[in-house]
């Protein structure tokens, strides 16, 4: 196929992601690209690939894909100088001619070796000379200079590897450059003064991103039970995959840069820029250089990105050093038509076996029986499981297995950090299948020398994080890394560091789309910045694009850095309310380009985007969430082993807990841990005595001088693996242990000790709690604290609970503390009272606002044998405030309507509003699930203050407007002064106004305000019953953990046992050799519960139990046929029957009900009752007929 135009790019098939049939191909040549209409691309020759279906057939020896028992894609708009002659023939190609192109698919613009060129090589910069005009052409290439070039040689020369003996002195490569022109450049402070006018446009375009972050609002066992509906249903399919443990890794090519989870240019990314092009030597062999070069290429021509899981034992320690160091991909983006398309797991599959990258080990399960064997599997393995006996399992249960190319014991080790489960179409089984039989795995290179590795490299230059990155690059090779802009810049004094101004974003929101990409990026951002989320919006000057930079074009790099989970979900709230918001991305980088356009330019932009700030609809911005529903397309859980959790939360997490505050603070800390993963409580017995071990051990031996997490496994590791020699029992709660890789020699230096992954925090990280009774023992004390606002009536119940002696009916006495009269410091004071007086009941009235307060709490009730219990004024809240503005309302009448307050905040103060508002974003960022969850992890317990009537009139817009203008007002105080009082600063004028304007509302609706209150006699005995039942031990702590279900151990029938003991009085009176036996065995109290045990994990394996899911909490008749019993033993032959025509069978040789052992008898000795019989030493009473028991098939 010939084409002439310069818009045309090699042709390319990818598996169809919006239409999820593998029948056809999604086939991708000039007239299927989208690009703007106003970018020039340079010609490029129609590539062929020649690596037929054939090559390297056979594959891995260990793959494997086990089946037990089409559809097209629709592209986006063609480009707009496309070609109409070029033939639709390349069609049929079929799915094997994924671009992987040998010899074609390489730019028509040679790339030179950084360093090659000078500016004089460049065409001169636009808008410095020639008497060109400034206005530039939108996203044109470099410009080269033909006759400059003409005898320079561009070859990509080969890597020299170097030594490792010592550190080796290496420079990047430096530009010959003359920087005089750049220098002038840059010394005109481009972006000051750039001014933003009707000519000025933007044009914005992702670089890299990873999948978007969804919350799931329900609980994780309600996300289990809809994604057993939806695949018993045949509606989904359920993906499993490891989660290997380390950090994300992105890759765009060299041009599009790498980035990692919110930063470039760092030690991170040189890392993963090496490990990734190790893998391609490793992979390619002679070819390497070649296909490096090709990759970068195809990335930066098709515009897409891969992520990876970058795991390596230099970037410090999380639950086990790696073996090797090696990166895994796991998604795999399409940017080009603007909002990111991921490819589907068989596509990425299919992408790595073309280009030879490292892929996941996945698992599918697509019927009621898989997916719920699935879950139970988990269910007994996640307080032992390791990455033998979990691989194992999920091979046995699920209907499609696929090894990855990499193996996670080999590589990583046996300590598996978790399983990522997520709901997929149905047809991504046949998907699967079509592509493990079109694409079988390459076999491996055989081996050859690769020169100094990671941990070499990073050994032999210790001087600084510089001179590691420059050594990893160096080592890289020019053909994958040809220069290190993005980590060193232009190494001149003239010409700027990489960081722009913030007032990039300002003007990018400013100007002009000039696309719809760009126009959607700009309403993320913006509505970010609205909605004030938690987030940063860094930018960097895009040196990439030095020479494309004039006065009226200019180019940036913008990370969008989330800080906290809280923005994903305030996101996502907002996207239900504009289901047309592109979602919002982890590790999320844009290349912004602003600029200025002719006339001409401008027009052409109208003509070619004509529904930029319209409702957009095509084949691109359609979902393609392959027909499911958005919150079914999105159900995604993270399951998480214990053997990893108690390496990086409960030992990594809390070496500081430990150091700083001693082991009282850190038994606290890990049992609270504990308790809320809902592990089991012979697991707490065993990690309680194995930490409070670990804590002596790791004190005495460092005494004040805290260790390091980064390389806590240096002493944790040689711990555990002593440990674990003791006994099989500690060997089964550690895991694994031993062959300890020694990274103290070889850490990467990493400036300031950032955390880029911040896995540090994945779970939140918990400061030590008071203890946690649903019940206040009488020999301790208790404190009551008020987590409020001034005006939410805690001094005037503090009063109520005095004036009445029975207010809590308990014998210890009660004080209060009135945080108004006391001076110095209020929560100090509290200290020193509860330590007079440690059996009393104190009042804290004060408010206690933060977390600050609530870990001073905390350390009171661990020192002073106290519980604590907050109070909270009952409120909806709002999506980042625990409080609704109703609420905060309310509180500001009232404390206007107050009148010489021993605080001085009533009436008479001038700045009333001011101090509500300041108290009010104090509790900011929480909504009122996370506050309220809070509390109740920390505490125990939580009593709430009824405040306003359910049955009330909406808060008039007159008081909601004026709220509103303080919040904003209260912001713009904040981002300038600080906590500089409002009486003072530039806005002083803008209060005092507001505060007038603010009165005279509340006055107005006086009335309202009033009416919508519940009766403070009402909210005062509600409070009182509620502490009452605390004191009592009548209160029942609240559930807040997502997680509640619990580790199984077997699998059993649950039969009532009120039904046993009935049969037993029945037949005793028939036989009087029964009836001499149960006569002194007290049976109504010996047996309690009653069950028939079908499977044991330990007797009979994980899988044998786990098969049992597709029947949990199903009635299943069970037939009694007789009672055996011995001098030692007694129990029920029985028979189970069968649930929807499916018999369920116990693996037990003898189906038995338990009845009774002699002290001492383990209840399986009951096994051995036929043989007894057999040999007469057991009696056997036949019941005929059998009698029916219906019981409940139940995990235990």
């Amino acid at each position: 196929m010939s084409v002439s135009h310069s818009a045309i790019t090699s042709t390319r098939t990818l598996y169809s992601s919006s239409c999820r049939s593998f029948g056809f191909v999604r086939f991708l040549s000039n007239q299927y690209i989208h690009r703007p209409r106003f970018v020039i691309a340079s010609n490029i020759s129609d590539s062929h690939s020649i690596m037929p279906r054939n090559q390297k057939k056979g594959g891995r020896s260990d793959q494997r894909w086990i089946q037990k028992s089409s559809s097209s894609k629709t592209d986006g708009p063609s480009d707009a100088t496309e070609v109409k002659s070029a033939s639709t023939e390349a069609i049929t190609n079929g799915i094997n001619k994924l671009a992987i192109a040998e010899n074609s698919a390489r730019s028509s613009i040679p790339v030179p070796q950084f360093g090659s060129v000078t500016l004089n090589d460049v065409a001169p910069l636009h808008g410095q000379s020639n008497g060109q005009s400034s206005h530039v052409t939108v996203g044109s290439p470099p410009v080269i200079n033909a006759n400059s070039l003409h005898g320079k040689k561009f070859v990509y020369q080969p890597k020299s590897y170097g030594t490792v003996s010592g550190a080796t002195t290496i420079d990047s490569p430096k530009s010959t450059v003359n920087t005089a022109a750049l220098s002038k450049l840059f010394k005109k402070d481009l972006l000051e003064n750039f001014t933003v006018d009707n000519s000025t446009y933007t044009t914005a375009k992702i670089r890299a991103t990873f999948y978007p972050k969804f919350e799931n609002e329900k609980s994780d066992q309600e996300v289990r039970i809809r994604m057993i509906e939806m695949v018993s249903k045949g509606l989904a399919t359920l993906e499993v995959s490891l989660k290997h443990s380390g950090s994300l890794f992105m890759y765009a090519g060299h041009e599009g840069g790498a980035y990692a989870k919110n930063s470039f240019g760092n030690v991170y990314t040189a890392v993963g820029v090496f490990v990734l092009g190790r893998i391609f030597r490793k992979a390619w062999g002679t070819e390497a250089s070649k296909k490096q070069k090709e990759f970068n290429e195809f990335l930066e021509r098709e515009h897409m990105s891969i992520s990876m899981e970058l795991v390596t034992a230099v970037l410090g320690d999380h639950g086990q050093r790696p073996r090797e160091d090696y990166v895994v991909v796991t998604a795999v983006t399409e940017l080009a038509n603007g909002k990111p398309k991921f490819y589907s797991t068989p596509e990425i599959i299919a992408f790595c076996r073309k280009w030879r990258l490292p892929t996941n080990h996945v698992w599918l399960f697509s019927t009621r029986n898989s997916v719920t064997s699935f879950f139970a599997a988990y269910d007994a393995l996640c307080e032992e499981g390791t990455a033998t006996s979990v691989c194992k399992a999920l091979d046995e249960v699920a209907d499609i297995s696929v090894p990855g190319s990499i193996d996670h014991i080999k590589v990583q080790g046996e300590i598996l950090e978790g399983l990522v489960a997520r709901i997929v179409t149905p047809e991504s089984t046949k998907q699967m299948e079509t592509v493990l039989q079109d694409y079988p795995s390459p076999i491996e290179e055989a081996d050859q020398d690769l020169g100094p590795g990671l941990r070499e490299i990073c050994a032999a230059n210790r001087s600084d994080e510089k001179q590691q990155i420059k050594a990893l690059l160096e080592n890289v090779g020019t053909s994958f890394c040809p220069n290190y802009v993005d980590w060193f810049g232009f190494e001149s004094a003239d010409i700027p560091p990489r960081n722009a101004d913030r007032s990039v974003v300002s003007k990018f929101l400013q100007a002009n789309p000039s696309d719809y990409s760009t126009f959607k990026l700009k309403e993320m951002v913006r509505l970010m910045k609205e909605k004030r989320l938690p987030a940063a919006f860094k930018c960097y000057h895009n040196f990439h694009k030095i020479n494309l930079i004039s006065d009226e074009n200019l180019h940036y790099k913008m990370v969008i850095h989330v800080h906290s989970d809280s923005a994903f979900r305030r996101y996502q709230k907002e996207m239900r309310f504009k289901p047309d918001l592109w979602p919002l991305y982890r590790g999320f980088f844009v290349e912004i380009n602003l600029f200025k356009a002719s006339k001409e330019k401008a027009a052409e932009i109208s003509k070619n985007t004509p529904d930029v700030g319209k409702i957009y609809k095509d084949g691109d911005e359609t979902s393609s969430k392959n027909d499911l529903a958005d919150e079914d397309a999105n159900l995604m859980i993270k399951l998480k082993f214990l053997t990893y959790k108690l390496r990086t939360f409960l030992i990594r997490n809390g070496l500081s807990i430990l150091f700083k505050e001693g082991p009282a603070a850190y038994k606290t800390y890990y049992l609270r841990q504990m308790k809320l993963w809902n592990t089991s409580p012979g697991k707490q017995r065993q990690l309680s005595k194995m930490l409070d071990e670990w804590a002596v051990y790791i004190r005495r031996k460092y005494g004040h001088k805290q260790l390091s997490s980064s390389i806590y496994l240096s002493e944790a590791e040689p711990f555990l693996e002593q440990y674990a020699k003791r006994s099989p029992e500690n060997q089964a709660l550690i895991g694994c242990a031993g062959n300890l890789v020694n990274t103290e020699d070889f850490l990467a230096i990493v400036d300031g000790g950032r955390d880029e992954e911040g896995d540090l925090d994945t779970e939140k990280l918990l400061e030590p709690s008071s203890p946690k009774p649903d019940s206040v023992h009488k020999k301790e004390g208790l404190i009551i604290f008020f987590p409020g606002i001034p005006g939410c009536a805690k001094s005037a119940l503090c009063k109520e609970i005095l004036n009445s002696s029975d207010s809590l009916e308990d014998d210890r006495p009660i004080h209060s503390l009135m945080g108004d009269l006391i001076k110095g410091r209020y929560w100090q004071k509290v200290a020193d009272e509860r330590r007079k007086k440690p059996y009393s009941v104190l009042l804290a009235d004060k408010n206690a606002p933060n977390e600050e307060v609530w870990r001073q709490i905390e350390d009171m009730c661990r020192t002073t044998k106290a519980s604590a219990v907050p109070i909270v004024p009952d409120s909806e809240g709002t999506e980042s405030n625990p409080f609704s503005l109703d609420a905060l309302a309310v509180f500001i009448y009232r404390v206007l309507n107050r009148v010489n307050h021993p605080g001085n905040l009533d009436k008479s103060s001038p700045n009333v509003g001011y101090v509500l508002l300041m108290f009010y974003h104090l509790y900011d960022g929480k909504n009122r699930t996370e506050f309220e969850s809070e509390l109740i992890e920390r505490f125990g317990s939580l009593v709430k203050m009824p405040l306003l009537k359910s049955e009330r009139a909406p808060l008039p817009d007159t008081v909601k407007t004026i709220l509103e203008e303080g919040i904003n007002l209260y912001r713009l105080h904040t981002n300038r002064h600080g906590r500089l009082e409002s009486t003072k600063g530039t806005y002083i004028n803008e209060w005092v106004t507001w505060e007038k304007h603010l009165r005279e509302a509340l006055f107005q609706k006086s009335e309202y305000l009033t009416s919508i209150q519940v009766p403070f006699e009402f909210a005062v005995n509600h409070v009182k019953e509620e502490l009452k039942k605390i004191t009592k031990g009548e209160y029942e702590t609240p559930t807040t953990e997502k997680r509640k279900f619990g580790t199984i151990v077997f699998a059993a029938i649950d039969v009532p046992v009120t039904d046993i003991h009935n049969l037993l009085s029945n037949i005793s009176e028939k036989d009087p050799k029964l009836k001499m036996f149960l006569e002194n065995k007290n049976m109504e109290e010996n047996l309690k519960r009653a069950h028939v045990t079908l499977a044991h994990k330990r007797a009979h394996g994980v899988t044998a139990v786990a098969n049992y899911g597709q029947f949990v909490n199903q009635k299943v008749p069970v037939d009694v046929g007789a009672v055996l019993f011995s001098d030692k033993l007694a129990a029920l032959e029985v028979n189970p029957g069968c649930i929807d025509g499916q018999k369920v069978s116990s693996k037990n040789e003898w189906p038995h009900l338990t009845l009774w052992t002699a002290q001492g008898i383990p209840p399986k000795e009951a096994n051995m009752l036929p043989q007894l019989f057999l040999e007469g030493k057991a009696t056997r009473v036949e019941i005929n007929p059998p009698f029916r028991i219906i019981g409940v098939l139940q995990f235990h």
